[in-house]
C-alpha cells in the first residue's frame, strides 16, 4: 500500500453498522511512499498505522 502526504485513509470496520473511520496522511515514513503513516484523524487524533486489509488509501485530489 502506496500512500502521499495529503490522500485519506479509510478503515472500514469489521462489524456491521459501524461507521467507517476518515483521516488525513500527514506523514509518509516508509520508502517510497510505503508504511508506516501519520494519520490525523476527523476527531483530530494522530497515530502512527501500518494499515491492514480493512484499510483503503484514496488519492489527494
Amino acid at each position: 500500500m502506496r500512500a502521499n502526504v495529503g490522500d485519506q485513509l479509510l478503515m472500514h470496520s469489521r462489524a456491521v453498522g459501524m461507521p467507517v473511520r476518515t483521516g488525513e496522511i500527514v506523514e509518509v515514513r516508509g520508502d517510497d511512499g510505503n508504511p508506516p503513516f501519520v494519520v490525523r484523524f476527523d476527531d483530530g487524533h494522530e497515530s502512527l498505522m501500518y494499515p491492514g486489509p480493512e484499510c483503503e488509501v484514496r488519492p489527494h485530489s
